[in-house]
């Protein structure tokens, strides 16, 4: 019974139907009204951030020889970990040469250290200072004190 007119791709007007991906009115989520109204609160922190703020921020106090000492929870716990694997534990020395392993791929690691002026940084300065002193020398010796200044904070770290 089709004909010309008919057209067979056309999509029918939504009704009131329930079914999959329409579920029933009284049941939606209304809008503004969250779905999940207990959840995390704002301003909670999530595990990996707890850890590291633990690790780095507090403090411990220490007796190291015979002097009380303090310290933060990360240098007390690779104290202990360096003194346990010197006595002879073979758990801790596995877990401190990982450690190290670690430590020196990251230090040898290109790129990992977050130079003060990336390249895009320096050359968006470079433009600047080009169009501020189009014929001048200045620009020069101010790109020269930057590049300086970059090459200092890359050697503290």
């Amino acid at each position: 019974m089709n004909t010309k007119d008919d057209k067979p791709n056309e999509v029918p007007e939504p009704t009131n139907s329930v079914g999959y991906g329409t579920p029933p009115e009284a049941t939606r989520f209304r809008k503004g009204v969250s779905g999940n109204p207990r959840g995390r609160p704002k301003g909670s922190l999530n595990v990996a951030t707890l850890f590291i703020k633990i690790l780095r921020r507090e403090k411990v106090v220490i007796n190291e020889n015979g002097q009380r000492k303090t310290v933060t929870k990360l240098e007390a716990a690779l104290k202990q970990v360096i003194n346990k694997a010197a006595s002879g534990d073979i758990r801790a020395l596995r877990e401190l040469l990982e450690l190290a392993r670690y430590a020196e791929a990251r230090q040898n690691a290109p790129g990992v250290q977050n130079p003060v002026i990336e390249e895009l940084d320096q050359e968006v300065i470079d433009g600047i200072m080009q169009r501020l002193n189009p014929g001048e020398e200045g620009g020069q010796e101010l790109q020269e004190a930057a590049q300086e200044a970059n090459d200092v904070d890359d050697q503290h770290g």
